[in-house]
């Protein structure tokens, strides 16, 4: 009997299933992003203010993950180009530890250098001006962190990025 998979198959890598939600953190806006089921392709969901005094984000972060599902979530790490830690990696560092206290799934960070710079170039290529492009650029940022994150998941066969383990804070 026949195979019925084919050799470009990437199913039997161990890919997990489930819906993954991505999130790109901001000073002024975090952009979210989601996956299907199957973990093959990504796509925005919103943008939610930040709320740097207080944890309004986190809670809409935590809805979006009841809401869809959501098996893990992914936040990219901001590092330098010269892979130096940077006041935005710190950021996103502390936002993702508060965000893991926050939801019941596992939180990874990943690396997302030039994941904005990405964004903003696939806005402008497709006619969106600058102006234009900030209400949905940190979502398209989210999309691509998420994207990465699933095709490295398919190439190794190994969750993408690093698991996060959030302290209890006093």
């Amino acid at each position: 009997m026949a195979s019925e998979t084919s050799p470009s198959d990437d199913a039997g890598r161990g890919l997990r299933s489930g819906v993954r939600v991505g999130v790109d953190v901001g000073t002024v806006r975090i952009g979210v992003a989601r996956s299907d089921n199957h973990a093959m392709l990504a796509t925005p969901v919103e943008t939610v203010p930040r709320d740097k005094g207080g944890t309004a984000d986190l809670a809409r972060l935590g809805a979006i993950v009841t809401e869809l599902g959501a098996m893990e979530v992914i936040v990219g790490l901001p590092l330098a180009l010269s892979g130096n830690h940077t006041a935005s990696t710190d950021d996103a560092v502390h936002f993702a530890e508060a965000l893991a206290l926050t939801v019941a799934v596992p939180v990874r960070l990943v690396d997302e250098r030039l994941s904005t710079v990405s964004a903003q170039a696939a806005l402008r290529s497709s006619g969106r001006s600058t102006r234009t492009q900030r209400p949905v650029v940190d979502q398209v940022a989210a999309t691509i962190i998420l994207q990465h994150a699933l095709d490295s998941e398919r190439a190794t066969g190994k969750p993408a990025g690093s698991p996060v383990h959030p302290t209890e804070r006093p």
